[in-house]
């Protein structure tokens, strides 16, 4: 039987992991608008969400499936917190909390734009902003590969904590 702590770490690790793939997309893609092969336009159309028909025609699409990356990496990652804190991992939950509050106030101090999205493309090129940005993809990068490495850690370990119940 598998507790519903091995259940939070699983989900968590899998989850980590495509968090740690579209960081890494994020970052190529403001490398590639710093190095002049994308413009800003199309650097905030794979970024920022788009709207629910327009999702309709990129699940049509395939090959659009980066469109919509800033909404799901939170979402993802408040999913997997939220496994955290029925599971009572405070200790897992307590080194997301940072991450989360920075998530939520990046989003409420957004450039105004019609739609959702955190970058407008009209600052996106201004150098201190790419800067910016860069250096959080590189941050969270670092954070979630750290988390991951905790993650499989602790699946491991309660893994084994399973095996030595059951035995005895």
């Amino acid at each position: 039987a598998m507790s519903l702590e091995l259940w939070a770490f699983i989900i968590a690790l899998i989850l980590d992991a495509v968090l740690i793939l579209m960081i890494v997309w994020h970052i190529i893609a403001f490398d590639e608008l710093k190095t002049d092969f994308k413009n800003p336009v199309d650097l905030c159309n794979n970024l920022n969400p788009v709207s629910i028909i327009t999702q309709l025609e990129i699940w049509l699409r395939i090959a659009a499936i980066s469109r919509f990356l800033i909404l799901p990496e939170y979402g993802i990652h408040l999913f997997f917190c939220f496994f955290f804190l029925v599971d009572g991992q405070i200790f897992a939950l307590l080194i997301n909390l940072p991450v989360i509050i920075y998530n939520i106030y990046r989003y409420a101090n957004r450039p105004f734009m019609t739609g959702p999205g955190l970058y407008d493309p009209t600052t996106v090129m201004n150098s201190t902003e790419l800067a910016k940005h860069q250096k959080e993809g590189w941050a969270k990068l670092i954070f979630f590969i750290l988390c991951f490495f905790y993650y499989l850690y602790r699946q491991v370990a309660c893994e084994i904590h399973i095996e030595y119940y059951f035995e005895i």
